[in-house]
């Protein structure tokens, strides 16, 4: 069945990855309309989401943040399928880093880092950053289930020469490269939500409690990296920008959990002010528990 469905979308994707983007861009408007009023695409999601993170907010106010994420949700899925054949140059006038001296003065350091980001506008188009500095790039990655398609990702965000790694294997390969010669970047999307089995620091987000993954402030600690935070922003259609920020070169010098603690607020920061641009069809808050403890 995953071989079958692959298969069948593939010709598509294929398709979206030879136009240009201006008719890119005239499907996903044609897009927008049946993906939301027809199939409603995780729409219960997304429409629980916006109500438990932002309570406040009239149901007119979230409607209209709910129709702009959908906008925005067709651009980032035919944006994505682009990338499989889109040329370096083209990448680099698309997503551009405003300040990569922040990594250059890590580098210089001869100091490892892990660059913490959210899945805020465009996360796929950040393996560009391989350009603006001579650190060896790594991403940590969730794995799909359907293994056509998590071969397709893993060589689509490899292709700007990105080392890629599965979740499952962070500690052990992050274990491996740091006993090899060269300075590394490792990139972290840390706002998914972790197994319940698994969950091991609450804290509130979005005004809910629930849980967090620790794993980038427990490597950051262990292996002395300095942890940055990268917020990217969409400029307009098919160009975004990306500001890097220092969390600390020194994650020792902090409590345990307060690196995370830090992180969050920099993610509700960003999703506040455009709430349209984060993901709201996963399921943010799953696990979450009615008060704080």
């Amino acid at each position: 069945m995953d071989k079958l469905v692959f298969i069948i979308t593939y010709p598509f994707i294929w398709l979206i990855s030879k136009l240009n983007f201006s008719f890119i861009y005239i499907v996903s408007d044609l897009l927008y309309y049946p993906l939301y009023y027809i199939f409603a695409y995780r729409k219960k999601v997304v429409r629980k989401n916006l109500e438990l993170a932002f309570p406040n907010k009239s149901l007119k106010e979230r409607i209209k943040i709910e129709k702009e994420n959908f906008r925005n949700l067709t651009d980032i899925f035919l944006e994505t399928f682009k990338s499989t054949k889109m040329e370096e140059e083209e990448l680099k006038k698309r997503f551009v880093f405003k300040n990569p001296e922040v990594l250059e003065k890590i580098y210089n350091n001869k100091q490892d880092v892990i660059v913490m980001c959210s899945h805020y506008c465009s996360w796929e188009w950040v393996f560009g950053v391989r350009n603006i500095t001579s650190f060896n790039i790594n991403a940590v990655y969730k794995q799909l289930s359907n293994k056509y398609f998590d071969k397709l990702t893993k060589s689509r965000r490899s292709q700007y020469g990105a080392n890629m790694i599965t979740t499952k294997n962070t500690f052990r390969e992050i274990s491996r490269l740091s006993k090899l010669e060269g300075l590394n970047f490792y990139g972290f999307a840390s706002d998914q939500s972790p197994k319940k089995s698994k969950a091991v620091y609450w804290t509130n987000f979005l005004n809910n409690y629930v849980p967090f993954h620790i794993g980038a402030e427990v490597i950051a600690k262990k292996y002395n990296m300095a942890l940055v935070f990268m917020d990217v922003q969409k400029i307009k259609r098919g160009f975004y920008e990306a500001s890097l920020s220092l969390i600390t070169d020194k994650p020792n010098d902090f409590k345990d959990y307060q690196l995370t603690e830090e992180y969050i607020k920099l993610v509700e920061r960003q999703v506040t002010e455009k709430p349209e641009y984060y993901t709201w069809t996963h399921k943010r808050f799953k696990h979450r528990k009615n008060k704080a403890i």
